[in-house]
């Protein structure tokens, strides 16, 4: 925010008026010259008063304006996981599109770790300026069961600027699995508990989160095997190595598409745009649903005007028919820019829902 600095010159009070003001200790003296030294006097501290008022009013004005020029230098988008990730991938594509829209670029940069609390302390503690930003999906939801003894509060410290996207979990089912679908794929798993292993990031990772939620509500036995992201787990799924991963739509779909494993079923409550043949959960015997949402959060005390111009920036750039576009293409069923309000309350639904389902809670294995 550009600085605004005023100063104030006051006029030199006239000897003649002090010595005025010395009289009135003889009051009895000069009577006349009293009070024509007061309303002399009154009559400037009435100017100085609405030179004040006025230069005060003025600052009023200037401070919107500055607050304005929003953003005076790169803003930096902060994301959690390693670089071709899902959700690298969808802050590159914000990132790219807002650049084009705004003076300054918007350079994506990768803080991992603490499933995702080593990125949020660092735009929490940042300058509450527009310039540090936290690019986050659903399992920013989960990160105080997971990181319960954190140096921060990311609910409380962070504010959401806007809901980006919502798309579903894809269920990836290894091509050497026997099963030919879904519902074959829950008998023969059932039939055999604790025979095959799943693909998961642990520590609250949405892949980990679809699994919980998954063998939660078919009581389900398998074994959780833990990666470093994503992209690792797929490749041993591809290998054979494991039978099942969770991964998010945007790049689950593609999974699919390119013949490294097959697409058994999406989380949402309805089919995918992006993969219409795929079938839901509850069409497979699921009872259950889940979309991941995509979302840049702020530190809570950002001032609103600038909450208000970020907001804005992206309203602009998710309204483009290029980006909505770019956005289904990656299997994002719903394109968004929720205002700040409305992601608040969004966001605290999904706190609510999946700490419940994580706190103390196990999948089996």
């Amino acid at each position: 925010m550009a600085s605004v600095w005023l100063i104030f010159f006051l006029p030199r009070p006239r000897i003649e008026a002090g010595l005025a003001f010395r009289r009135l200790r003889k009051p009895k003296a000069r009577p006349a010259s009293i009070a024509v030294a007061t309303g002399a006097t009154a009559g400037r501290t009435r100017t100085m008063t609405r030179l004040a008022l006025g230069l005060l009013g003025l600052l009023a004005a200037l401070l919107p304006a500055a607050a304005q020029t929003w953003p005076d230098r790169p803003v930096r988008l902060v994301v959690p996981y390693t670089a071709g990730g899902a959700t690298d991938v969808g802050a590159r594509v914000l990132a790219e599109a807002l650049t084009q829209v705004l003076p300054q670029p918007v350079v994506v940069e990768n803080r991992v770790g603490a499933a995702g609390m080593i990125a949020a302390e660092f735009v929490a503690r940042a300058p509450a300026d527009g310039h540090t930003i936290l690019f986050n999906n659903t399992s920013h939801a989960v990160l105080r069961v997971v990181v319960p003894n954190a140096p921060i509060d990311p609910i409380k410290q962070l504010s959401p600027i806007a809901i980006l996207s919502e798309m579903p979990m894809v269920m990836l089912v290894s091509n050497d699995f026997p099963a030919k679908d879904g519902r074959e794929f829950l008998a023969q798993v059932r039939a055999a508990p604790g025979k095959f292993d799943y693909g998961s990031t642990g520590g609250g990772g949405t892949l980990g989160m679809a699994a919980l939620l998954f063998l939660k509500t078919t009581g389900l036995a398998m074994n959780e095997i833990p990666y470093r992201g994503g992209a690792p787990a797929t490749l041993d799924l591809a290998a054979g190595r494991i039978q099942l991963v969770y991964d998010i739509a945007l790049t689950g779909l593609q999974t699919a598409k390119g013949g490294q494993a097959r697409a058994f079923a999406v989380t949402s409550p309805a089919r995918s745009a992006a993969a219409p043949d795929v079938p839901t959960w509850r069409e497979i015997g699921v009872d259950s649903e889940m979309v991941v949402w995509q979302a840049v959060f702020v530190p809570v005390a950002t001032p609103a005007p600038t909450k208000q111009a970020l907001h804005a920036a992206i309203a602009r750039v998710q309204g483009t028919e290029a980006i909505r576009k770019k956005w289904t293409e990656l299997g994002v069923d719903r394109v968004l820019a929720t205002p700040p309000e409305e992601s608040e309350g969004y966001v605290a639904r999904d706190v609510a829902r999946w700490e419940g389902l994580m706190a103390g809670a196990q999948p089996a294995r």
